[in-house]
């Protein structure tokens, strides 16, 4: 089970959504093994062998399925971008999530992921951050403020385990990862839907700025990195 699996599941999407996200997992779990196993973001490296391009799937610790299956649920999917040109590799995109493996700090403008997980964290610890998320870049001694977070951020996703699916198709219009990772999210997206597989009270999603998280379950179900 693969790519072309994700892609047929993502093409014949019937009226069970409940029996189609069952069905995605069963292929997930298969990629999963065939991978070794999810991998702990905070262990990863470029180190290892990681595709130039796929798609990934990250899982968070307590987060459940409960009417799909067992186990933990998927929070975000992702590809790096699929405009011509580009030449971001899915390992560059994962790192920029997860930030500096040296200090645990990180840089949360060049990862929509992390600008998400520090405004809903700044959020619940009822803190007070006002140049969170603002500009497109910063000031060395504004960036020094804001490590205490980003360190918070990279702990936070660091604890998160995430799994890959090869997809060797060169960026361009007609992409197969843009459209393996728009149907996955619209098939386990709460959006619109009777929930399946809902966050659990506490998730820290609900405390995001951003509504759609919430409804969603997922974390940035956006188009952007």
């Amino acid at each position: 089970m693969g790519v072309e699996h994700l892609r047929i599941l993502g093409g014949r999407m019937s009226d069970n959504r409940l029996a189609d996200i069952k069905l995605f997992y069963e292929i997930l779990t298969q990629i999963e093994h065939s991978n070794g196993g999810g991998r702990l973001l905070s262990h990863c490296t470029g180190r290892m062998d990681w595709p130039l391009r796929g798609i990934y799937f990250i899982r968070e610790p307590q987060e459940v399925r409960r009417e799909t299956g067992e186990g933990s649920r998927i929070v975000r999917i992702r590809t790096h971008p699929t405009r011509p040109g580009s030449k971001t590799k899915l390992w560059g995109l994962l790192s920029q999530h997860r930030g500096n493996a040296k200090d645990g700090g990180g840089n949360h403008r060049g990862s929509i992921f992390r600008l998400r997980v520090g405004a809903a964290l700044i959020e619940k610890d009822g803190a007070q951050h006002p140049t969170w998320g603002q500009d497109s870049s910063a000031t060395p001694e504004i960036r020094k403020t804001e490590q205490p977070i980003e360190r918070n951020v990279s702990d936070r996703i660091g604890k998160m385990t995430v799994t890959w699916l090869a997809v060797p198709d060169k960026p361009g219009p007609e992409s197969l990862r843009a459209y393996i990772e728009k149907n996955a999210i619209a098939l386990l997206s709460n959006f619109g839907n009777p929930p399946l597989d809902p966050p659990s009270p506490g998730w820290l999603g609900y405390y995001c700025n951003i509504d759609l998280i919430g409804k969603s379950g997922l974390w940035p179900p956006c188009n952007r990195s």
